[in-house]
C-alpha cells in the first residue's frame, strides 16, 4: 500500500478520473462511478509513490521471477478503465476475472453491486494473498471470491459468467472459458497474435466470438498450462553484445543461416511512408505481425551494436540468410517520420524488400481503418469466415482479422 492522506488520494483519484474521460477511455457512468469509489493505493506495493499509483498509464510490478522478468503487475489505470468498459458490465451480473491482484475484482464489485458476484482466480497462491489482504482491508472481501486457480481449466462450481475478463498476456482462448461463459456473455482478453497483443472484446455469435472493439495494450503472460514459449534465437554482433529474435510460432526454418548475420555492415532502405510526429502507428505492428511470413520480435542489449543505432523498433523480418528490421529516419521537409528496413546478411536485402512491400500495403490499406477479429474455436462452422478474413491457427481455433477497406 502507498503511504496517502485520504484527502490526497480523493483528489489525485478524482483528477485521474477526470484524465481516463478526457481521453475517452470512461465513457459511462458505472465506470467512472467504480474509479472514482476504489481507493487505487490500497493495491500498490508498499513504497509505490503516491502520483504513480494514479497515474494515467503507469503500470506497477507485483513479482518478479528469478531472471527479474515481471510475472505480476497492476496494470495502468486507462486499461483497466478500457477492460472494465469493454465488457459492457451492468448490476447484477456474475462477472469472471483471469489474473488477479485485488484492484480489478474491486473496480468490478462496484460496477456490478451488491447483487452481482465477483470471481478472481491466479495461479500463484502469493499474489491471491496479497489480493485477499487488500480486498479484506478496503472493505471488498465480502464481495469477491478470490481462489488460487489454472484458468486454463476453468473454474468448478461457478458460472455461467456474463462477462471474463483476462488481464494477462493469453496467446489462445481456452476452451474452458468459452464453456462458463453466457450464451451473450462477453469476453475481454489481451490477445497474442504473432508476438503482437491486443485487447479485444468479444462477444458470442452463434458458434464462435466476434470482436467488438481493440484495444493496444501489454500484459505480463500467462503462466501455467496456458503459456506459450517463444522460439528464441540469440545472435551475437560485432561488440560481443547480444541480440534477440523471438518467434512467437511459425519460425523460419534453418535459422542457423543467421550465425554472423550482424557481422558485417548494415544497408537502409525506405519505404516513402511517412507518419506524422504525435501519430500512433501501432497498427503497422499489427499488420506485419499478420502478414509478414518470417515476422519476429527484436530485443538487444544496451550496450549492443544494434541498440547503438538509434530509431529502430522491435520488430524484424527473416528471409534465409538475412535479417531486416523496422527503423526509422526523419522525413523530408518536417513531414514526421518515414519507415524503412536495415537489411543485415547475405539476403538482407531479400529481407527488407518484403518489409517494405509490407509497409507499402499497410499504407495502402490498413491505417486508415481499424480491422475486426473473431474465434472460431475448434468443432465450429469455419465455411462461414469471411471471406475477406485472413486465418492465424491456434491450438484450440483459428482467429481470423478483417481489414476493411478505407471509404
Amino acid at each position: 500500500m502507498a503511504e496517502t492522506s485520504i484527502g490526497e488520494s480523493a483528489q489525485l483519484r478524482a483528477a485521474l478520473v477526470d484524465t481516463l474521460r478526457d481521453k475517452g477511455m470512461v465513457t459511462s457512468a458505472l465506470v467512472e462511478a467504480a474509479i472514482r469509489a476504489v481507493p487505487r493505493h490500497w493495491f500498490m506495493p508498499a513504497g509505490t509513490p503516491t502520483e504513480v499509483a494514479y497515474g494515467y498509464d503507469s503500470s506497477v510490478v507485483t513479482k518478479r521471477d528469478q531472471d527479474g522478468m515481471a510475472i505480476s503487475s497492476v496494470s495502468a489505470a486507462y486499461i483497466q478503465a478500457r477492460m472494465l468498459e469493454l465488457a459492457e458490465l451492468r448490476p447484477g451480473m456474475t462477472v469472471l476475472e483471469v489474473g488477479s491482484g485485488g484492484l480489478n475484482a474491486a473496480y468490478l464489485a462496484e460496477v456490478v453491486g451488491p447483487e452481482g458476484r465477483v470471481v478472481s482466480i491466479d495461479i500463484d497462491p502469493e499474489i491471491i494473498d496479497l489480493a485477499s489482504t487488500a480486498l479484506d482491508a478496503t472493505g471488498y472481501s465480502s464481495r469477491v471470491r478470490v481462489l488460487v486457480a489454472d484458468a486454463e481449466h476453468g473454474v468448478p462450481d461457478e458460472g455461467p459468467f456474463d462477462a471474463i475478463i483476462v488481464t494477462v498476456g493469453a496467446w489462445d482462448i481456452a476452451p474452458a472459458w468459452l464453456d462458463q461463459l453466457a450464451s451473450d456473455g462477453v469476453l475481454v482478453l489481451p490477445l497474442i497474435m504473432n508476438g503482437v497483443t491486443r485487447t479485444i472484446g468479444f462477444r458470442r455469435d452463434g458458434d464462435h466470438l466476434a470482436s467488438t472493439s481493440a484495444e493496444v495494450a501489454g500484459f505480463v503472460p500467462m503462466q501455467g498450462a496456458g503459456r506459450h514459449a517463444d522460439q528464441v534465437l540469440e545472435l551475437a554482433d560485432t561488440t560481443g553484445g547480444k541480440v534477440k529474435l523471438a518467434f512467437d510460432s511459425g519460425a523460419p526454418p534453418d535459422l542457423i543461416q543467421l550465425n554472423g548475420v550482424l557481422d558485417a555492415d548494415a544497408a537502409e532502405f525506405w519505404s516513402g511512408v511517412t507518419v506524422s510526429h504525435g501519430i500512433s502507428f501501432a497498427d503497422l505492428h499489427l499488420w506485419l505481425a499478420w502478414y509478414l511470413d518470417g515476422f519476429g520480435r527484436l530485443a538487444a542489449d544496451e550496450g549492443s551494436a544494434l541498440a547503438a543505432r538509434k530509431r529502430w523498433l522491435p520488430f524484424a523480418v527473416v528471409r534465409g540468410a538475412g535479417l531486416a528490421c523496422l527503423v526509422l529516419r526523419d522525413a523530408m521537409q518536417g513531414a514526421g517520420a518515414e519507415f524503412g528496413a536495415r537489411a543485415y546478411g547475405r539476403d538482407g536485402q531479400v529481407a527488407a524488400a518484403a518489409l517494405i512491400e509490407q509497409i507499402q500495403a499497410w499504407d495502402r490499406a490498413g491505417r486508415h481503418t481499424p480491422p475486426t477479429f473473431a474465434y472460431w474455436p475448434a468443432g465450429g462452422d469455419r465455411s462461414q469466415i469471411r471471406a475477406d478474413a485472413t486465418v492465424m491457427n491456434k491450438t484450440h481455433g483459428v482467429v481470423t482479422i478483417s481489414w476493411p477497406t478505407s471509404s
